[in-house]
C-alpha cells in the first residue's frame, strides 16, 4: 500500500472513532511527534554564518530597512 493509500486509510479509520478521550490521545501524539522530528532536523548555525546574520542585520538597521512590530501588526490586520 503506497502513502496516500494509507494516509486516506488512516483518516477513514479516523473518521469512525466517537470517543474524545482517544481523539485527544492522537493529537497528542501527532504534535508531540512532529515537533521531535522538527528538532531532530534542526542544524546548528556555524559561527560564521551566524556572524554574518549578525552584519546583515545590522546593516539593515543602519539603512532602514526594517519593519517595526507595530507596522507589521496593522498590515497583518489588514489581511483579514
Amino acid at each position: 500500500m503506497n502513502l496516500e493509500a494509507r494516509k486516506i486509510s488512516l483518516v477513514q479509520e479516523f473518521l469512525r472513532i466517537d470517543n474524545e478521550k482517544i481523539i485527544t490521545a492522537l493529537e497528542n501524539l501527532l504534535h508531540k511527534r512532529k515537533s521531535e522530528l522538527f528538532e531532530e532536523n534542526l542544524k546548528p548555525m556555524s559561527v560564521k554564518l551566524f556572524n554574518e546574520e549578525i552584519d546583515l542585520a545590522i546593516e539593515d538597521e543602519k539603512n532602514n530597512s526594517l519593519t517595526s512590530a507595530q507596522d507589521l501588526k496593522n498590515k497583518v490586520q489588514k489581511w483579514q
